[in-house]
């Protein structure tokens, strides 16, 4: 392996030839198919992806940015991706500038108030406020978890590959999945989550793996539900012949360039054929009644109903059938869980389990962290509850006391019971408490599973699947109680803001005449014996 001669710098002139390490990447790295921009077939094409491993090998890069043992910084985004762009950047030809033109894409299809964890490969997910506004997700405020970078595909150059073990592989082009004379069309609501769903709050409690972009410091938001439209693969399989040899698994390949430790791959994962044959994998071009946005996977998505997300592949090109599970680092190195005593000491990748249907989870959206609820004694609470795997929440609970005293979210205060897809609830609940209180809510699916109480018991090296109930402190502010209604009368008719809670109370509490009235009829204040 070459030596690494420097830190890769994009701003400073190291190819003069336009050549990396003997190697033209406007010839060996251009554009793959007519009409695919910012894509390359590597898996095909090892000696493509040797020449890009050649020349990464020749520079440093940085190590990833410290997030967890030290502040996330306050800035939007919050990470900003450096090494992926870099990398990129270091291959060139037709990745060269994948990383600006990714992120046009982002201003343009997403929700101004996103929250952008990273800016590349591109990770936001909607703020709170939003989450859960509506049971079905909006396209410019549902999640987004890439990756690597955003393809540019004419949808009139667009093919599908179907090869593999099947009987009669085909090449497909939309139009042709579109035919309902071959395919019959149909729409699913499904809520797809990141594995990574509520990470910060493992981060918080203690630091594991730490890759900004595999392990993003995930809030509640990276969870979203869409109506999807499109074809069962189930029927595509079955128009190829169906499946021979023993296939078992369906892998699935997107055209974003993915890097791995200095090596170069496609996205590429798989998934069981047990979960192919209940028509339970779409191929999308649809979301909510639009054409799928460029950023969700645009012109042809998976959706594999009740998994994580990694395994709903985006920009997808090409479906393989084989024997085994896929051993692409995606399926066979990452979205691993791992027994908590497992970490950078001692771990092994067999020792950690495949990562596919989501337990259950919930999450209160409303009141946050840290915010001062000003109350007559109830206090409005929201949020939403998934499980994965064909289940659904039958129940929610929301506690106001740390998870002594728990009330039932009533029925007709949680939207529509979907086989695949979250519920959304509200719920008014009595709160006594006066200064700082625990809300917590956990959730009963059909199957009666429910969560863990604390994150302690959820977490594991990779920060994955924090399942367990969610516990959110709040300043309770109980106007029912006669003294506090008064003082807070007293903050309104002073001017005086009662917010920032640690501002001190800028007036006196109590007159010196009632201070001095209190005692003369409670002396002594101090015992002298």
């Amino acid at each position: 392996m070459p030596a690494r001669i420097e830190m890769f710098n994009s701003n400073r002139k190291q190819f003069p030839d336009g050549k990396r390490n003997g190697i033209d990447p406007n010839v060996a790295f251009a554009e793959e198919k007519e009409g695919w921009k910012g894509y390359i077939e590597w898996e095909k094409y090892p000696e493509k992806r040797a020449q890009a491993a050649s020349i990464l090998a020749n520079f440093k890069f940085p190590p990833p940015p410290e997030f967890q043992l030290a502040p996330v910084p306050d800035t939007n985004p919050v990470l900003e991706g450096i090494r992926w762009k870099l990398w990129h950047k270091a291959v060139g030809g037709t990745l060269t500038d994948v990383p600006e033109l990714s992120w046009k894409v982002v201003l343009k299809e997403k929700h101004p108030d996103m929250l952008h964890l990273l800016q590349f490969p591109y990770n936001g997910e909607s703020p709170k406020r939003l989450t859960t506004a509506e049971p079905i997700t909006p396209n410019p405020l549902h999640f987004v978890r890439n990756h690597g970078g955003i393809p540019d595909i004419d949808p009139e150059k667009y093919t599908l590959e179907l090869d593999g073990l099947v009987k009669n592989p085909q090449t497909l082009t939309l139009a042709d999945l579109k035919n309902e004379e071959l395919f019959p069309r149909q729409s699913n609501l499904v809520t797809i989550q990141c594995s990574g769903t509520r990470r910060i709050e493992q981060i918080s409690e203690y630091a594991g793996e730490g890759d900004e972009m595999i392990n993003a410091p995930w809030a509640e938001g990276a969870i979203g539900t869409a109506k999807w439209t499109g074809v069962s693969l189930k029927k595509v399989i079955k128009h190829c012949g169906g499946l021979v040899d023993g296939a078992k698994h369906l892998e699935f390949y997107g055209a974003e360039t993915y890097f791995k430790h200095n090596e170069v791959q496609n996205y590429v994962v798989s998934v069981p054929w047990s979960k192919v044959k209940l028509n339970e994998v779409l191929l999308a071009w649809e979301m909510n009644d639009e054409p799928l946005p460029k950023i969700h996977g645009f012109p042809l998505r998976v959706v594999v109903f009740g998994y994580i997300g990694a395994r709903s592949v985006k920009w997808l090109y090409r479906i393989k059938a084989i024997q085994k599970p896929s051993r692409a680092p995606v399926q066979s190195k990452e979205y691993l869980y791992f027994n908590g005593q497992v970490g950078k000491h001692n771990q092994t990748l067999t020792q950690g389990i495949q990562i596919q249907e989501m337990p259950v989870s919930s999450a209160i959206m409303s009141p946050w962290q840290k915010d001062v609820v000003i109350h007559d004694g109830k206090i409005t609470v929201k949020g939403w509850a998934y499980s994965g795997g064909g289940r659904w929440p039958e129940r929610v609970e929301v506690s106001p006391d740390g998870g002594f005293l728990w009330y039932p979210v009533p029925v007709d205060n949680m939207s529509k019971k979907h086989k695949f897809a979250w519920r959304t609830w509200e719920v008014e609940i009595p709160v006594d408490a006066e200064g700082w209180t625990e809300l917590v809510c956990r959730c009963w699916d059909n199957s009666l599973n429910t969560q863990p109480t604390f994150v302690r018991s959820a977490w594991n090296w990779g920060l994955h699947v924090t399942s367990s109930c969610h516990h959110v402190k709040i300043y309770s502010v109980n106007t029912s109680k006669p003294l506090t209604k008064m003082r807070m009368q007293e903050f309104k008719d002073k001017g005086v803001p009662f917010e920032p809670l640690t501002r001190p109370t800028e007036f006196a509490t109590q007159s010196m005449e009632e201070y001095e009235n209190f005692w003369a009829t409670h002396d002594p204040r101090d015992v002298d014996d």
